[in-house]
């Protein structure tokens, strides 16, 4: 029997899965800047792969056309339709997680709780039954896990190694042990060795310290990850003890990884005066490129740098984000890869 493996999401893809923002979605109050962001993320996607949108209903695709226009024509992946219901689009946490057996590419299908039952989710949490029954997707075995848990909350670099935050873990499962939630995600994910992190949490993220805004593996020895360098910022403490955590971590080879630290935007926030979070980390990887979120700093263009020295050999791309952050997530919260395979 062929050994289970999550691929790390700077494999070959067949392309992105996203879902159109629409009235009935949180993004109501501020749709128009966020169907302006969708657009830009969508060609920026397309530049390189396919994208996968998904349209809560034929209005909501009309809608969707008009805002891109004739935009998408003409690029080198090709956009595709596919009409599903959905609670909110943040399919980071509400999509499938695909892993592989040998030539079989199989999808898990994690209860999806709306991070904690913050949000309700029954919708969403059936996105990943939806999508298997489209023709594109139905060579695709679905595996469904009585376990709750969101794509953002974990990361790999493709070799059966996990780094997560064990807060967002614990809030999730707080009557299960360390070795119980380690032996679930080692038989579905096929990881057999876990770094937690025990330090890290942004304000305005209420996903209880998702590791794709905190710290993400750029290849098996290097990690890019969120700094803070401002003392009197509040996230100075937590964020400099988890650096001190990764400093401390060591590859499959027990060699210190290569570390990438992101700058800080300037504080963020909304018409309440809260807070956003305004992370560099939540970037996106597509096929030779980086999608990074953009938010109309200074510290935009710094970030970029940092991401092209940590991957070298993939071109970054400024995807303005602002909009994003005003419901608490940003660019890599609400896509989803598909990689090689997974397309029929």
């Amino acid at each position: 029997m062929a050994r289970r493996r999550w691929p790390a999401e700077w494999e070959e893809q067949d392309g992105v899965l996203l879902a159109w923002p629409h009235g009935d979605t949180d993004w109501a109050a501020n749709l128009a800047a966020v169907e302006g962001t969708y657009r830009e993320l969508i060609i920026a996607a397309l530049g390189f792969e396919d994208v996968f949108l998904i349209v809560g209903s034929p209005s909501v695709k009309a809608r969707a056309v008009e805002v891109l226009g004739r935009a998408t024509q003409g690029l080198t992946g090709n956009l595709h339709w596919v009409e599903l219901p959905y609670d909110d689009t943040w399919l980071r946490d509400s999509g499938p997680i695909t892993v592989l057996e040998g030539a079989k590419r199989i999808w898990l299908d994690f209860r999806f709780t709306g991070w904690g039952d913050k949000f309700e989710a029954s919708l969403d949490d059936r996105i990943p039954e939806g999508l298997q029954a489209l023709s594109c997707f139905s060579h695709l075995q679905r595996q469904r896990v009585d376990f709750a848990l969101e794509g953002g909350a974990i990361e790999t670099d493709g070799d059966g190694t996990l780094l997560s935050t064990w807060t967002c873990l614990k809030r999730r499962h707080p009557g299960k042990t360390r070795g119980e939630i380690e032996r679930v995600l080692g038989d579905t994910l096929g990881i057999d060795r876990f770094l937690w992190l025990e330090h890290g949490e942004l304000d305005g993220d209420d996903t209880d310290a998702h590791i794709d805004t905190l710290a993400r593996f750029a290849a098996r020895d290097r990690i890019v990850y969120q700094s803070c360098d401002r003392p009197n910022d509040p996230h100075y403490d937590s964020l400099q003890r988890m650096a001190q955590e990764l400093q401390a971590l060591t590859t499959r080879q027990r060699q210190p990884f290569e570390l990438f630290p992101l700058p800080f935007a300037p504080p963020i926030v909304d018409s309440s005066g809260r807070r956003l979070a305004a992370s560099y980390a939540n970037f996106l990887i597509v096929n030779n490129a980086i999608l990074m979120p953009g938010y109309d700093e200074s510290t935009d263009l710094d970030a970029a740098e940092v991401l092209s020295t940590a991957f070298p050999d993939r071109d970054v791309v400024i995807v303005p984000c602002r909009s994003l952050i005003e419901q608490n997530g940003s660019l890599h919260c609400v896509t989803m890869q598909l990689p090689a395979g997974v397309v029929s």
